[in-house]
């Protein structure tokens, strides 16, 4: 039996608001709040960037599920993999070149501390293999292209 002392229903507060940012509707909480209602640290005027952020995070999942594919067996070559997947050869040389970005880099990216610049078609292009060289190359600002 129910006790009448007890409240018959518990209300509870949750210090939030709903925004919209790159097209996406996001809960920020009271702790995003006192960072300066920031996403992962970075003024919401970067919001459209988080789009770009996804590509480049798929492209590096996709990256790494492929050259499993290819180094397992699955695929016996790019062009297999290429035509399996119906990309171009090209655009999937292109993308399992991120597998050789430096660690660092790569961890940079996953927890959203990269620089602002850093775009997918960015780290697409040729990079020198060496990871410090790699590190100096994309920490320069992007130069109008």
């Amino acid at each position: 039996m129910k006790n009448p002392s007890e409240p018959a229903t518990v209300t509870v507060h949750v210090p939030m608001r709903f925004a919209i940012h790159g097209g996406r509707k996001l809960i920020i909480s009271d702790t995003d709040e006192k960072s300066g209602g920031r996403l992962f640290n970075r003024p919401s005027n970067d919001a459209p960037r988080q789009r770009t952020e996804n590509a480049l995070l798929k492209a590096l999942a996709r990256a790494h599920r492929w050259r499993q594919m290819i180094e397992s067996g699955a695929y016996a070559s790019i062009t297999d993999l290429a035509k399996a997947e119906n990309v171009n050869q090209s655009y999937a040389c292109r993308v399992l070149r991120l597998t050789l970005l430096a660690p660092s880099i790569i961890d940079e990216i996953l927890d959203g501390r990269c620089p602002p610049d850093l775009m997918l078609k960015r780290v697409m292009r040729r990079l020198p293999i060496w990871w410090e060289e790699q590190k100096v190359v994309l920490a320069q600002p992007e130069l109008g292209r």
